[in-house]
């Protein structure tokens, strides 16, 4: 062990001496092997941010949550568009006979969505959106409160005037966000009175939830001033602890088909979307993106290969007269193997490791320009070490045999 251990110690650092010496090839090498792995790794630390950030928004809207609304999820040239335009909305008035005939719901809650201009003193926001919601929507979607309060029952019951107020918009009217607290403002000519403010969440990609930048309020108070029918509305109906939500979209299909008289040859006039419907486009997008960086990766490592080899064969035929002279004087021909192979899988590695360095420096720079962070995985990172060593020993690998197999008088005669 010791003795295997001194060859690798003697041989890495013949290896470094050696590529010392011949600086232009080494940079040259390094540079082909830096620039595929730069390029490798950062499109696929980029993608796989990108979806890692992507499958977050998606659970946040719940993985046992259904949305009852007009329009399927999806798209795409075959999306049925024709049909479901066609469809009537959900109706707030809809909401109350599924909540009282499911039975593998825990909760149910109605709510539609409407821009309007925010008004405070000389300050007006325009084109802000209002979330018009009942009781139990934050029990279904969580709403943390960073000061203030949340709505109360009797305030959805009566209808209310008090908001919660995003983040954003609150420094926007009123420079700090936590002055908005116990202030009245104008919703659309309403009057209004902030109770509480959203916890800042930060940029997210789908948009989605998007408190930072919306008013939650009673729907009673909301229908004051806008149409829910014009307001894309929906019914969001969570399910109970540990049941499918194939078996709950089952039950609530019977019941709004009830619910809105439809006979058993009419289609559905409603849809039932889930996270697992957007989740499974989703992994079909990124499963192709990422056959996509296999393939490029695959095509970087052959390149690769070929790069290294021809470094390597050149570096075999210069020192022909010294292999031979290494052989004469007792060296085994396993050892002359073991050097040029961890010549060539060093040189990979020390180009892959300032691969690596640019990437780390270019995820901070995309990280500040895109609205995800983007990270390098431990998995990335080991694999492209790994593939830095795998494309220098199989580089190296026809050169180290030449060079082993090398007659030292035939070797010594060639000088």
């Amino acid at each position: 062990m010791r003795k295997t251990f001194e060859i690798f110690y003697n041989s890495l650092q013949f290896a470094i001496g050696e590529l010392s010496k011949n600086k232009l090839r080494t940079f040259l090498s390094l540079l082909g092997i830096t620039f595929g792995i730069f390029c490798i790794i950062s499109v696929m630390a980029t993608v796989s941010s990108l979806e890692r950030n992507v499958q977050n928004e998606f659970k946040s809207f719940g993985n046992n949550t259904v949305y009852i609304q007009k329009w399927a999820w999806g798209g795409g040239s075959d999306y049925p568009w024709w049909k479901y335009m066609s469809r009537p909305v959900p109706r707030y008035r809809e909401m109350q006979p599924v909540k009282d005939k499911t039975t593998l719901a825990a909760y149910v809650a109605f709510t539609f969505a409407t821009n309007a201009s925010i008004d405070y003193e000389d300050e007006t926001l325009s084109g802000v959106n209002c979330f018009g919601i009942t009781e139990e929507y934050d029990k279904i979607q969580p709403v943390e409160i960073g000061s203030g309060r949340y709505l109360t029952p009797a305030e959805f019951a009566a209808g209310s005037s008090s908001v919660v107020m995003g983040h954003v918009i609150a420094e926007k009217l009123f420079g700090k966000a936590e002055n908005a607290l116990g202030k009245s403002i104008s919703v659309k000519g309403k009057k209004a009175t902030v109770i509480g403010l959203v916890k800042k969440q930060g940029q997210n990609i789908l948009g989605g939830w998007d408190f930072d930048n919306a008013l939650l309020m009673p729907y009673l108070f909301a229908g004051t001033f806008a149409n829910e029918r014009n307001s894309d509305p929906f019914i969001l109906v969570k399910g109970r602890e540990k049941i499918p939500v194939e078996d709950l979209k089952n039950e609530l299909r019977g019941i709004m088909r009830g619910v809105r008289r439809l006979n058993p040859k009419q289609e559905d006039n409603f849809a039932l979307n889930d996270v697992s419907t957007g989740t499974a486009q989703l992994n079909s997008i990124f499963g192709g993106v990422t056959i996509g960086g296999i393939a490029i990766t695959i095509l970087s490592f052959i390149v690769g290969i070929f790069g290294v080899a021809n470094i390597m064969f050149v570096t075999v035929r210069e020192r022909t007269s010294i292999i031979g002279l290494k052989k004469a004087i007792g060296a085994k021909s396993r050892t002359i193997l073991l050097e040029f192979l961890m010549e060539s899988a060093f040189l990979c590695v020390l180009g892959g490791i300032i691969g690596l360095l640019l990437v780390f420096l270019l995820t901070f720079f995309l990280t500040s320009v895109l609205k995800f962070e983007v990270a390098i995985s431990w998995g990335l990172f080991l694999g492209a070490v790994l593939t830095c060593i795998i494309t220098g020993i199989l580089a190296g690998l026809i050169p180290a045999f030449i060079a082993a197999r090398m007659d030292p008088v035939v070797a010594i005669r060639s000088k």
